[in-house]
């Protein structure tokens, strides 16, 4: 793996789950972690948590909202007005398909659909802000952490207004992350930033798969390491616009690879959220 020892790393969703063990583990590796989260208190009990274990005094948190486009906007500036650098940016923040059984349509503080909101437009807005830092800093890496649960994009009701099922609006969702990955890289190619997806691991015991499904089928370990692989492996270090199972380059679903397609997705996600 690579030494991530002089290393500034965002993760966004931190603070449980998948989120907060892989940055426990770089902090560990004595990397600059900056956590992220949408509750003070969760965060800030997250931060004495990871600095009794890694006695790291690098570690900083970071609040906002991402149901709020405006709180997003607000996390990126704090990123770029307190950090020289940023290496690797883990877009790790999301939500599930909502409690086993409910299927209610709710919306994002934008109006957007919730999941489509948080899981994929805020992360959408946070990396574009944030590609200033990342290119100023390379070689970087852009990792979206998307999932193996994905569902093809419906432009005539991309906000799921008509047949609404919470699942289905987190598989589209999770989708729109790959598409995007592969866009990105594509503009990026040859300046020195990365960028890939993945799907962790299968059903990890976490809160989101037990409130969905009820059981598990792996552990939140298996997707760290995974996660860990993809951000800061040597192996990975040259390969952009990828989808990985886990460790292992993968296909996705087959809108993924729709150029036109991805464009459409490109061009309504930048409306969406007021990117020129």
């Amino acid at each position: 793996m690579e030494n991530v020892s002089d290393k500034v790393i965002l993760i966004t969703g931190s603070t449980d789950g998948l989120g907060k063990l892989v940055a426990r583990h770089l902090a560990s590796q004595h990397a600059t972690v900056l956590l992220h989260g949408h509750n003070h208190e969760r965060g800030e009990k997250t931060l004495d948590q990871i600095r009794a274990i890694t006695k790291d005094k690098k570690l900083r948190y970071y609040n906002a909202d991402f149901a709020s486009l405006e709180e997003v906007r607000k996390l990126a500036q704090e990123i770029l007005s307190d950090n020289d650098r940023l290496d690797i940016l883990i877009n790790n923040a999301g939500i599930g398909g909502g409690p086993k059984g409910k299927s209610k349509r709710e919306l994002s503080k934008d109006g957007y659909e919730l999941r489509f909101a948080v899981n994929y437009l805020a992360p959408f807005l946070l990396t574009y802000n944030l590609l200033p830092l990342l290119k100023g800093s390379v070689p970087s890496r852009i990792i979206n952490v998307s999932s193996i649960g994905q569902a093809p994009i419906d432009f005539n009701d991309v906000m799921m207004e008509k047949n609404y099922d919470s699942f289905r609006a987190y598989r589209q969702s999770k989708l729109a992350q790959i598409m995007f990955t592969i866009e990105l890289a594509e503009e990026l190619n040859g300046t020195g930033v990365i960028v890939n997806s993945l799907h962790p691991a299968s059903l990890m015991n976490t809160k989101m798969v037990y409130e969905f499904f009820g059981s598990t089928m792996t552990t939140v370990e298996e997707g760290a390491e995974a996660v860990e692989y993809v951000a800061t492996s040597d192996e990975t270090a040259g390969v952009t616009g990828q989808y990985f199972d886990q460790k292992n380059a993968s296909k996705a679903n087959a809108q993924a690879y729709d150029a036109q397609a991805r464009r459409k997705l490109m061009e309504l996600s930048k409306k969406l959220v007021g990117l020129k």
